[in-house]
């Protein structure tokens, strides 16, 4: 290239750069603002469900909560001194049954949480998306326990009730009782209500699970396995 033409194609540059940077910063600028108030609430019920769905299928398969150290349901806190002297006595068996049985008990019931949360979810206002984008990382989790719970708790007891009898949980538990002992008189109400128990750390553990993978959607791009989720989260 001659140094005529050069000086040219530059003098071209100089004069077409301001348009050619404006035109782009625009074109970036509506990137970033593409997300409406529908694609939102799109990219957040991909949030929401992804969450839900994830961990109703982790908690509601065989051992979903008895290998899972951090939701496996133990002996109620108040009976732990009746469970000590059980095996103490030999009879650790009967301790490590009943807790086998709760456990299978909450595995039984997490899988009624889908349709509810669904309804949760259904539910969900424009208002209710914007605060769960803008909010703490488990923001959507306490969204559903907010508007689901109660719910969940209702149609989770029937199940627990429902596979105890069954699987005779309950005679276990008199049997944990007698073998303990006159410490059986300290149970307390979790001893009282085996049943609301096993009940309430069912959806403990669904709650935490569903936590923990709105944290994982929020933090890592890699967990976002939509294009919404991706423009969503990406510009936080």
């Amino acid at each position: 290239m001659t140094l005529r033409r050069f000086l040219l194609v530059l003098s071209l540059f100089i004069l077409c750069a301001p348009a050619w940077y404006a035109q782009s910063r625009t074109r970036r600028q509506t990137s970033t603002q593409t997300v409406n108030a529908t694609d939102l609430d799109k990219g957040l019920r991909q949030l929401l469900d992804g969450s839900y769905t994830k961990a109703v299928r982790e908690l509601g398969r065989e051992n979903g909560f008895l290998q899972n150290l951090r939701v496996k349901i133990p002996v109620p806190k108040s009976l732990r001194p009746i469970e000590k002297t059980a095996r103490a006595l030999g009879r650790g068996k009967v301790a490590d049954d009943f807790i086998t049985a709760m456990n299978r008990a909450a595995e039984r019931a997490v899988p009624e949480a889908l349709s509810i949360l669904a309804d949760s979810l259904k539910q969900m206002t424009f208002d209710d998306a914007r605060n769960i984008i803008s909010g703490q990382q488990d923001a959507a989790t306490q969204f559903f326990r907010r508007t689901g719970e109660e719910k969940l708790r209702d149609k989770f007891r029937p199940v627990v009730e429902k596979f105890t009898q069954e699987t005779g949980v309950t005679a276990q538990y008199k049997k944990l009782l007698t073998k303990a002992g006159p410490l059986a008189r300290l149970g307390g109400q979790e001893a009282n209500d085996l049943d609301g128990y096993v009940t309430q750390k069912a959806l403990d553990g669904l709650f935490l699970l569903m936590a923990d993978e709105e944290k994982r959607i929020r933090e890592n791009p890699v967990a976002r396995t939509t294009d919404l989720l991706k423009i969503i989260f990406g510009r936080r």
